[in-house]
């Protein structure tokens, strides 16, 4: 149910003109975040006991090679816009 209830308010955030416009993002993203806690705790079961040092361990790694792949296209994608504007 909670999970439900953050992607409820996730899209009640993105619709609503009662918030701040520039306000909106970091909502969708703190909202995002706790969604992804729901998920892991109560769907993946990863909790910070012993027995789950291996699974934590898997997760931190994954979320390294995500924000690596992400990081370096974004990067590869400013470096190509700033050589396109330069050209122009």
């Amino acid at each position: 149910m909670l999970a439900v209830a953050l992607t409820a308010t996730s899209f009640w955030v993105a619709n609503t003109s009662l918030l701040w416009p520039p306000g909106i993002a970091l909502g969708l993203v703190v909202l995002a975040i706790a969604q992804m806690g729901v998920h892991l705790v109560f769907f993946l079961h990863i909790t910070t006991g012993p027995e789950n040092a291996n699974n934590v361990l898997a997760l931190a790694f994954g979320i390294l090679i995500v924000m690596l792949v992400v990081g370096g296209s974004l990067l590869i994608m400013a470096n190509l816009k700033h050589e396109h504007d330069a050209i122009a």
